[in-house]
């Protein structure tokens, strides 16, 4: 299985060494046979081994593996057409699928993995790579944040290394090599002898997971290397890159809950309420859509660690998988939105016409009205779960009032963010000038498979299996 998984990445990292006029019209086609063994191992009986405990399937991986392939190929749809709204050479457009290929083989590992260490280098490996995406855009601006990204990349997953090790060492009187091991250590977590330094490894392991995501205090480096990318890669920070870092998070706090939940909650809780609470303001103050929906990934991920953290597991993956959809597709929609790299909201939603115009502008729409969780939007019925599982943590806890009070003073900053939203939908709609623009069909196809699984995300099918990760 691990072969059909990274077959699909070689094949697309040979053929980006061929000339572009050779390979222009296949690396888009070969992005497609990264959903088929996606779909397979999805269907296989859970847990798969697919190298031994070092790579295992369960049904967490199994769903983020294929909401990520999903997200995979929307992006590399949009990619084709990136040269008639921007200008790209073709070196950098062969480096893109280059380094997307080495990504893809990195974020395999990471979501896969049952070992720290196997999580860890794949996670190295798709952030390595995603500095070299960003430099397509040959920008001044886009080098110096690929700089930049370098450095905070740098800090989180060396945090994370350090995080690492501090468990290992809490465990392995116990567990001995297995201590790496994510089952090894959910199974043992009870019997662990120091659980005040596996604590401190998970909140090491965690900080780092969430400078990566652009939690506080390092909020506004992600905004700025997605505003300095072509759109596409700034589609796979926040569709794809932030799934191998947050299923590190689901796994990590799996384990710490099993050692003191309520630890576990509160770190989460503090940390996640003050990270939305900076971003809703600088969401307010933003001035262009890269930022608006940059800065609002980063708020959906705080909301899906605290889902998560309250025990809400079923409310932190319909969030996650709505979140990998639609602000994918906010992104590639903004390709076309900023008119020849003209970054105007006012009017952005005019002059759209004929039946390709027509359904970017019905999609854009719904996907604008979708991620502010309108309903009937996954994201409304995700919140309305996951402020159920605040509540009823808080009724262990005894510490309902207090909860109370929390819920509403993230529902007052999540409002600020709506009505910032709700402005910029209206200028959109009803402001500026119409200037008549070209929205190409690989475009409107990406958008159409986002706005499907979204749809199929909100059958009762997905709601069971869902419902039955645990």
């Amino acid at each position: 299985m691990i072969y059909l998984l990274v077959l699909p990445a070689v094949i697309m990292l040979i053929l980006s060494f061929w000339s572009v006029n050779r390979s222009k019209y296949i690396l888009p086609i070969t992005s497609l046979l990264i959903l088929f063994p996606s779909i397979k191992l999805f269907f296989l009986p859970k847990p798969y081994s697919i190298w031994g405990d070092y790579l295992v399937a369960d049904d967490l991986s199994a769903y983020i593996m294929l909401v990520s392939s999903v997200v995979a190929i929307g992006v590399t749809l949009a990619v084709s057409t990136l040269g008639l709204h921007v200008k790209i050479s073709d070196a950098s457009y062969s480096r893109f699928y280059r380094f997307f290929a080495i990504f893809w083989i990195g974020l395999t590992l990471s979501i896969m993995a049952n070992n720290m260490g196997i999580y860890w280098i794949g996670l190295e490996t798709a952030t390595l790579s995603t500095v070299y995406m960003i430099k397509t855009n040959s920008t001044p601006l886009a080098k110096k944040e690929a700089w930049n990204y370098m450095i905070v990349g740098a800090i989180g997953i060396s945090l994370i290394l350090f995080g690492i090790i501090l468990i290992y060492a809490s465990a392995k009187p116990i567990l001995g090599e297995e201590a790496m091991i994510f089952s090894s250590l959910l199974e043992h977590a009870k019997e662990i002898k120091s659980p005040f330094l596996f604590e401190i490894g998970f909140a090491i392991t965690s900080l780092g997971m969430f400078i990566k995501m652009g939690f506080f205090p390092m909020n506004l480096w992600l905004a700025n290397i997605e505003r300095a990318s072509f759109y596409p890669v700034a589609a796979l920070f926040s569709g794809i890159l932030e799934s191998a870092v947050i299923i590190g998070f689901f796994r990590f706090s799996k384990i710490a809950v099993a050692i003191n939940p309520l630890h576990v909650f509160l770190f989460v809780f503090i940390y996640t309420v003050l990270t939305i609470f900076i971003v809703s303001f600088l969401i307010y103050r933003a001035k262009d859509f890269m930022r608006l929906f940059s800065l609002s990934g980063v708020e959906h991920m705080a909301i899906i660690a605290l889902f998560w953290a309250s025990g809400g597991v079923f409310a932190a993956l319909l969030h996650f998988g709505a979140h990998a959809f639609l602000k994918p597709a906010l992104f590639l929609s903004t390709g076309i939105l900023e008119s020849k790299g003209k970054y105007k909201i006012a009017g952005a939603l005019k002059g759209y016409s004929g039946i390709k115009g027509k359904a970017f502008y019905f999609l854009t729409t719904l996907f604008l009205l979708a991620i502010i969780s309108l309903p009937p939007s996954p994201m409304f019925f995700s919140e309305l779960y996951g402020f159920g599982a605040m509540v009823e943590i808080a009724k262990k806890h005894q510490h309902l009032l207090l909860m109370i009070g929390a819920i509403v003073t993230l529902l007052v900053l999540l409002s600020i963010i709506f009505y910032k939203f709700v402005e910029v939908y209206q200028s959109m709609k009803y402001e500026g000038k119409e200037e008549a623009r070209v929205v190409y069909g690989n475009e409107v196809l990406a958008l159409v498979i986002f706005a499907l699984s979204l749809v199929l995300l909100m059958t009762p099918w997905s709601f069971e299996f869902l419902r039955a990760v645990s």
